[in-house]
């Protein structure tokens, strides 16, 4: 907490005249009467000095005015009730602290993006979701971040489509995206099941990396084509990407890679195949033994063009848990080739199932298209409420498919309630936009100034003081989503809060209190919700509606 940064200091210094070094760390108190906690004293109640440690705490803790109460447990745990009439509760000021707290960081979100010639569905819904939320967060903590959707642009599955359309005499001129979906299943279907397909297919792909003219500029129409489709989708999602970077961007700086890593010794060849030479089982494949690439070998020309291109710090792979040993390798080898000593984290996650707790599929068997679950989603808006404008439905339909993926645990699987999902009580993108809505409605009504009104800590009821207690809880709530990459944290602090904030509205009538000093102190609380519902929203990629 920044309004405490003086007094963690203190406390830090004490630490080290003891020759500890150690950083406090404020984390959220599950007792009720208190609002933080430091425990840093718990795994040094051994320590020879600690009744002077305990004592010189105290001491400090009790002259900080921002503290009312506090106790030192038994076992070392401190517990902290926040003086709410010395606390700042403006998030402007909470956000600009928040970015002095650490030395800002280049950032890069890599979503492990879509294949060409296949429609965004339901399995890629969580890493946009996840992505974007985690790309604010890092703008917000006052990091410089880009996100790169990665298409999967060359190689293999190109070759097949474009083998596919040649033995099948389909004019590459003429084609749409619905053609080219369809095409697609039964391009990858024939390269596993006919061998003269197979070696065509391969010998195309040969062709491809060779750059052949006529491949190349079939290749250019199939992207062309794929990346509008893939754009709209997004569009309609909310959705937007810095960089469109693809395999294909790579792919001409991965023969000088490989002879690099031969040079040196890193890899060799094994039955045709080149692998690493770092120790590991399975062994990492770099080529396969046909000479072709893998995700791993562009991945690594990836990991070398951002270094030099980029100057990243850190990379987050947004994509799912399923990929968790390519990611291993990955890492591995990027540490044994000597490629970067910056950050690399696979941010990973579960799958979205449907009712029965399978894979998330339409009634053909199909993955679903994201814009139909979109479709279906607004449809299911209108029929709750035929009276909200269509942008407003639109807005509340991506609220839905956001607020319902990150609420969740990124780690687990979950499944796909429509019907839940749309309600507006319970944890729903629904209810969280209906408390925003009601206290921005609230405060129109009033005609009051809330900006120059004071908070009267002394006139307050139970209600008011629990909301306020309740905005205690950002910093941490943030840190922890930002630390771990776990926008679940934020989602389940904004339903909280809107829970809060509800309950202190339907408490009174707060328009019509008689008691002018209660009623302001309502007003200015709910302007504080306001601020801090918002910031909470885009932190999530939410849009907040103005109607309801």
């Amino acid at each position: 907490m920044f309004q405490l940064s003086k007094l963690i200091k203190s406390l830090e210094d004490e630490f080290i005249k003891n020759d500890i070094t150690e950083s406090i760390t404020l984390r959220r108190s599950s007792i009720p009467s208190f609002d933080l906690q430091i425990d840093n004293l718990v795994k040094f109640q051994k320590h020879k000095n600690i009744k002077a440690i305990v004592n010189s705490f105290s001491k400090l803790i009790e002259n900080e005015p921002l503290i009312k109460n506090f106790e030192v447990a038994k076992n070392g745990f401190i517990n902290i009730e926040i003086n709410l009439e010395n606390y700042v509760f403006e998030i402007e000021n909470i956000m600009n602290a928040l970015k002095k707290t650490k030395k800002s960081k280049k950032i890069i979100l890599d979503y492990g993006g879509p294949n060409i010639g296949k429609p965004l569905h339901v399995g890629h819904l969580r890493s946009l979701n996840i992505g974007r939320s985690l790309y604010q967060i890092n703008k917000l903590a006052g990091n410089n971040v880009l996100n790169d959707i990665h298409l999967g642009d060359w190689g293999m599955p190109v070759a097949q489509i474009i083998c596919y359309m040649e033995i099948n005499n389909i004019d590459i001129e003429k084609i749409e995206i619905h053609d080219l979906e369809s095409i697609y299943p039964k391009a990858s279907k024939q390269y596993l099941e006919d061998n003269i397909f197979n070696l065509q297919a391969q010998e195309l792909n040969k062709k491809l990396n060779e750059n052949q003219k006529d491949v190349i500029k079939k290749w250019q129409k199939l992207r062309s084509i794929s990346v509008e489709s893939i754009k709209e989708t997004l569009r309609i999602l909310n959705h937007s990407f810095d960089l469109w970077m693809g395999e294909s961007d790579v792919n001409n700086l991965i023969p000088l890679m490989l002879d690099d890593l031969k040079k040196d010794k890193k890899i060799s060849i094994d039955k045709g195949a080149y692998v690493s030479n770092f120790e590991s089982d399975p062994k990492v494949l770099i080529t396969k033994s046909d000479g072709s690439y893998l995700y791993l070998t562009t991945d690594l020309a990836t990991v070398l063009n951002r270094k030099d291109k980029n100057k990243i710090d850190k990379t987050l792979y947004i994509v799912d848990k399923r990929q968790k040993l390519h990611f291993e390798q990955l890492f591995n080898s990027i540490q044994y080739f000597q490629f970067d000593n910056g950050e690399y984290t696979h941010v990973e996650f579960g799958t979205v199932n449907d009712s029965n707790g399978n894979p998330f599929r339409t009634r053909d068997g199909d993955s679903k298209k994201l814009n139909e679950l979109f479709e279906d989603t607004l449809s299911k808006i209108k029929s709750i409420n035929e009276k909200l404008d269509e942008e407003t439905s639109k807005l509340l339909a991506n609220t839905v498919l956001t607020f319902s993926d990150l609420i969740t645990n990124r780690k687990t699987d979950y499944k796909f309630d429509l019907d839940k999902f749309t309600r507006i009580s319970g944890k729903t993108g629904i209810y969280v936009q209906y408390a925003h809505v009601r206290a921005k409605k609230l405060i129109q009504n009033s005609n009051i100034n809330i900006d120059k009104v004071d908070l009267a800590t002394s006139e307050m009821d139970d209600t008011d003081i629990t909301l306020l207690r309740a905005f205690l809880k950002f910093e941490y709530t943030f840190s922890q989503a930002l630390k771990n990459n776990e926008p679940h944290h934020l989602a389940d602090y904004l339903y909280e809060l809107s829970s809060v904030f509800n309950s202190m509205y339907q408490n009174v009538n707060i328009l019509e209190n008689k008691n002018t000093k209660l009623k302001l102190n309502k007003l200015k609380i709910t302007k504080h919700f306001v601020n801090y519902s918002k910031l909470l929203m885009q932190s999530l990629g939410i849009q907040p509606i103005e109607k309801m």
